[in-house]
């Protein structure tokens, strides 16, 4: 059986289109509901931290140290500290944390 890998790409690109317009045409006045407004509000931060959070803890040789890593980003990120400090301090912590897991 031969596979046509545009056949699957048409059908990806439609999927998507019909997933981003679907909103657009079933909703067409703005949504005055308190709590649907609320969620929507959330929803952006939640889907970014459903696909990083996991990527951070996997994403070093140890889990431990990339929990740490997003501990700490979180704790400087609650005080304020900006995105730059933010992306230099983290991996320095993994780095640490791997140093002195590999040597104990």
């Amino acid at each position: 059986m031969e596979h046509n890998i545009w056949i699957y790409i048409l059908v990806m690109a439609a999927v998507t289109y019909l997933i981003r317009v679907t909103p657009l045409i079933l909703i067409r006045s703005e949504i005055k509901n308190q709590t649907v407004r609320s969620f929507l509000y959330y929803v952006p931060y939640v889907t970014l931290a459903v696909m990083t959070v996991p990527a951070i803890i996997d994403a070093t040789n140890s889990p431990i140290a990339g929990g740490a890593a997003l501990v700490v980003g979180i704790i400087l990120a609650a005080f304020g500290k900006s995105m730059f400090t933010v992306a230099v301090v983290c991996p320095v912590v993994v780095i640490l944390i791997e140093f002195i897991l590999t040597k104990l």
